[in-house]
This record gives C-alpha cells, structure tokens and sequence, in this order.
C-alpha cells in the first residue's frame, strides 16, 4: 500500500457469464484529504461477497448497478487517518462501503465505529457484519422456526450459511447443511454442530435429504438456487417456509443462454409451503441488538466462524472470481493493511 497514492479496482467490462480479470482494471489517484465533516480512512479488511456479481450486471436490481468505470461495490474496515469530523478521532477502526480501494475521504456519517470489545475488528464485515446479520433476520425473523423442525442451508459452510445453521442449533432445530466438498461437510458437522451434511456436487441431495429427514423440510434458507433448490423442493413438509437469501449458481448465467427456473413449484400448492425474498437492510434498525446477541454467541463458544484472508490487494479480483466457484472456505476476506 503506498502512502502517497491510492490504488482502486474497476470495473473495465460487464462479464458475460463467469468473470475473467480483464473485467478488472486498477487505477491509481493522489490519496484524497478530508474536508469539513470528512474523514481520511485507510483500508485494512476488504469483505468480497457474491452480492457483488449482480452489481456487474444490467438491468433492474434492488440496488444500482454498476457502470464501465465505477470502483467495485464492497465494504471495508479502515482506520481514520486523518479527520475533519469531531465524531472521530485519528485511529478510530471503522467500517465504510467504500468499495475496492485503499483510501477513501468520506463524510463521517458515512461511517460506523468497530466495536473490538465484541471480537476481532475483521468481524465487522464478517460473522459480527452483513453476513451475520443476514443469516440472523433471515432465520429468526423470515422464516421463524419452532424447536424441532428440520432446517436446510445450503451453501452452509459460508460466511451467511454457516451462522443460520449455527443460529438454528441454538433454537433447537434439526439443522442440515449442503455444501461442495466433502471438507466442508466434515467441517460444518464436526466443529459448527449440524445434524446432518449433503455434498452436492458428489451425492443425490434429493434422495439425501430424504433420508435424512424422512418427515420432510420444514424451513430452508436458500443462497443458491438451481438444481440444488429443487431437490429441496422435492421434499418439503406440510407448511414449509423458504428464505430466498441469494441465488449464487445463476449469477454468472450468460444473459443470452439463461437457465430455466424451477418447475416443482407446484410441490408449494400440495404442502401449502411459503417462500419469502428479503434484504438485510430490511432490519437495519435491528442490527445492533442481532451484532450483540451473536457477539455473545461467540464468546459462549455457541457460534464459530471461519475466515479465508487473502494477503494483498493486488490480488481482489481473482478471489472474488473464486469466491463464485466456491473456492473459498469461510468469509472471505482481503487484507490490505495490517491493523
């Protein structure tokens, strides 16, 4: 990181199907200075999330989305370095959506204080951030379950999936997770506590899940879609509820070859089931109250987290280009700067 320049990724061209890294360019600017009411924050986290795809691609979405030239959409935590706010102090560790970039002069209310006394400040962005609290409002809130019932998640070994199956324990759910290797598998049943593990890329998530839970699903949290959503279709109990949280198997679709969406639905007239699109920021006024609960979660020992950090800044595209093939395991991170 230099400390006279600031380097920012952008993107160069819209991805026709999976991303490639010449969808990136890096551009460098004079490191800006803060005004009145600004702050000059550094980098230290740089969160890479699969929310971010849709953002590369047109058309309408819940957010804007980006154009030839914008610096990447993303969430950091930074460290103030210089600022012209009285809210703030040099070395205050904040977060900031701020995109991928290095420095960043933003107005201070456009950034929020790391508490570090609920756990480590790269949790901001992670179990303790966005993905924590979706998984949270999105299973306690959406779908509600009840002691006893049969919870799936797929893509459960991710930063969001891995929280609600956790959560879910806590509840007294039967909790089974799919995921893509047998590691993961191993991995949320072995140290996060889940009842059961599908890999999908190697078993019949179907007939699995069937054989798991004989009496049926009663709530799915769904990340990904696709063949996988289906299989759970097949099985769901009598008034089932599913969360849409993401749908990460269609965002590289060519736009000019789109996949055919799911044709069971009628499996939801037959078991009078509910399914249910949210947003995170839906319970925006909620999250501080969710970010103390899980903080104590952890520190309990209730819930764990995984993070994947990849060093250097240089190196964001080709993560997050992974991160769509499920080549990560846990949140994944960059790290920009040491803390």
């Amino acid at each position: 990181m230099s400390d006279t320049m600031n380097r920012a990724w952008t993107m160069t061209s819209r991805p026709e199907g999976e991303p490639a890294p010449d969808n990136f360019g890096l551009v460098e600017s004079p490191i800006p200075e803060a005004r009145h009411g600004e702050v000059l924050i550094r980098s230290l986290y740089m969160s890479l999330d699969p929310y971010m795809r849709g953002r590369m691609r047109g058309g309408p979405s819940y957010a804007a989305t980006l154009e030839i030239g914008d610096i990447m959409t993303g969430e950091v935590v930074a460290r103030v370095e210089q600022s012209e706010s009285p809210l703030y102090k040099i070395g205050d560790i904040v977060r900031s959506s701020i995109g991928w970039q290095e420095w960043a002069a933003v107005s201070a209310h456009d950034v929020t204080r790391v508490d570090d006394k609920l756990g480590p400040i790269s949790t901001a962005v992670g179990a303790l951030g966005m993905p924590g609290m979706t998984a949270y409002f999105g299973l306690l809130e959406v779908l509600k379950p009840r002691a006893g019932d049969t919870l799936v998640v797929s893509a459960a070994s991710g930063a969001v999936g891995a929280v609600v199956g956790q959560i879910g324990k806590i509840n007294g759910c039967f909790v089974i997770g799919i995921a893509g290797s047998d590691e993961k598998c191993k991995y949320i049943v072995d140290e996060l506590g889940f009842d059961g593990s599908i890999n999908y890329k190697t078993q019949d998530v179907s007939a699995e899940l069937a054989r798991l839970s004989p009496t049926g699903v009663d709530v799915y949290f769904d990340n990904v879609g696709g063949p996988v959503t289906d299989a759970v279709l097949e099985n769901l109990a009598l008034k089932a509820r599913v969360a849409i949280c993401g749908q990460v198997s269609q965002y590289n679709a060519n736009p000019a070859n789109p996949s055919t969406g799911p044709r069971n639905l009628g499996v939801l007239t037959r078991v009078r089931g509910t399914v249910e699109g949210f947003l995170v920021y839906d319970f925006q006024l909620q999250h501080e109250i969710a970010r103390g609960r899980i903080s104590n979660w952890i520190k309990d020992g209730r819930i764990k987290y995984k993070e994947d950090i990849v060093d250097g800044f240089e190196n964001a595209p080709q993560a997050f280009i992974g991160l769509l093939r499920g080549e990560n395991f846990g949140k994944l991170l960059v790290k920009i700067s040491d803390e």
